[in-house]
């Protein structure tokens, strides 16, 4: 009963972060959309801040799942690689939280969002690497800094898929791949 509550309570606070943002989210609004009394949010979450990471958190293993579930044990690190970038990066652009966390913090600033986008932008570049690392030791690619190359190909690919569409037709995924075997593979191959 309490964990079928506590999720009632995730659910409308998703809901809520993702409608109204971080900052305009309060803990009635949470409570009104659980259909809980406000107390019973406090014994689940201290506050605010915790019941949003909560729900970071969960996100973030989401995300994770969903690059994992692109990954090809056949596949090369680039196709891996652009698979997971692109899974990722359509999700962001299209998942209605991270949506209205990224554009809270570019047009409100708010400091937990903020941290949040952080979190996101650390997981995937851990996760890169990880695999520029394996990628390296397998003899796939020569040696290079494995941070700075997970930092660039996810720039990279936020510049092509979110960036570039501001103002100009999509990428296909195909021309994304292209673009990052010119820009990247080719300048790593093994000599």
């Amino acid at each position: 009963m309490d964990m079928d509550r506590k999720e009632e309570i995730r659910d409308a606070a998703r809901q809520s972060f993702s409608i109204l943002g971080y900052k305009a989210t309060t803990m009635d609004h949470v409570a009104k959309a659980a259909n809980v009394g406000k107390g019973t949010i406090y014994n689940f979450f201290r506050n605010k801040e915790e019941l949003f990471q909560d729900i970071i958190a969960e996100l973030l293993l989401e995300m994770k799942k969903k690059a994992e579930s692109v990954m090809d044990d056949e596949q090369s690190l680039k196709e891996n690689v652009h698979r997971s970038l692109v899974e990722l990066l359509q999700y962001r652009k299209s998942h209605q939280l991270t949506v209205k966390l990224v554009y809270e913090a570019r047009e409100i600033g708010t400091a937990a969002v903020k941290e949040a986008l952080q979190n996101i932008e650390s997981l995937i570049l851990d996760y890169l690497k990880e695999k520029v690392i394996a990628a390296v030791a397998e003899g796939d690619i020569r040696q290079c800094d494995p941070e700075i190359t997970a930092f660039m190909m996810l720039k990279l690919y936020t510049a092509l898929i979110i960036d570039w569409e501001e103002g100009h037709e999509p990428l296909s995924k195909e021309k994304i791949l292209h673009l990052f075997d010119d820009y990247v593979f080719k300048g790593l191959s093994p000599e």
